[in-house]
């Protein structure tokens, strides 16, 4: 008996969605490399905020990209329509690291990178809720397990960072901190470096391989199977 044919438009929709993904692994990494030159180096000065827009609107192409799969099912919908709002506010908000680095002594530019930073966090904790729902769509029981439990464990680090970004926010807040303060001030200081590592990274390298994974499995289940 013949095979069923494919229907057209879902294989349309998991090919917008393999492309999504795509453009997501690969920009993640290169958000992170651009928007920190951007703040700290000279040599993008030339190009001003450009390429740090261009590299956050690739993410929000990646998510709009991945719009056309499933619009039926609702959490997926919600998960997906608020890191998309999410990518478009980094996308909005990515010149104040240029303006912040020609003019660091503008408290309203540092301000705005504060939000910027906090944004991206939450992206990155609602990409991987976005990761979540997709692997409970798709058929395959490892994928969907292998997301579940780390897509959790990314965002719970994210928490942790949050955490650690409000106390030490709030040990500067004292005029005249104690010696227990002071110490703890210097201890998150020496520490900074790696906690960014731990809590940013670690998450981000986790995402992009639950990214590339998922891609994997669309490609090799649904375009591997007609060949």
């Amino acid at each position: 008996m013949a095979d069923t044919p494919p229907n057209p438009q879902l294989l349309r929709s998991l090919g917008k969605l393999a492309r999504g993904l795509s453009a997501l692994f690969w920009g993640l990494p290169a958000a992170l490399l651009i928007c920190a030159e951007t703040a700290r180096a000279d040599w993008l000065k030339p190009l001003g905020f450009f390429p740090a827009m261009a590299i956050t609107g690739l993410l929000f192409y990646g998510l709009w990209q991945m719009g056309d799969f499933q619009k039926q099912e609702r959490p997926w919908r919600a998960a997906l329509d608020r890191a998309q709002l999410l990518a478009l506010t980094l996308l909005g908000l990515c010149p104040f690291i240029y303006w912040h680095n020609k003019l660091p002594e503008q408290a309203f530019f540092s301000y705005a990178v504060a939000v910027l930073e906090l944004t991206a966090v939450l992206f990155l904790f609602n990409l991987n809720l976005v990761l979540k729902r997709l692997g409970a769509m798709l058929p395959d029981e490892t994928l969907r397990s292998e997301t579940r439990q780390f897509t959790a464990l990314n965002r719970w680090l994210l928490v942790l960072l949050l955490f650690f970004a409000i106390v030490f926010i709030s040990l500067l807040q004292f005029p005249h901190p104690s010696p227990a303060v002071g110490s703890a001030l210097i201890w998150l200081n020496r520490a900074s470096g790696l906690l960014l590592i731990f809590f940013i990274l670690l998450p981000l390298a986790m995402t992009m391989a639950l990214i590339w994974k998922t891609k994997e499995v669309i490609l090799d289940a649904v375009f591997g199977s007609r060949g």
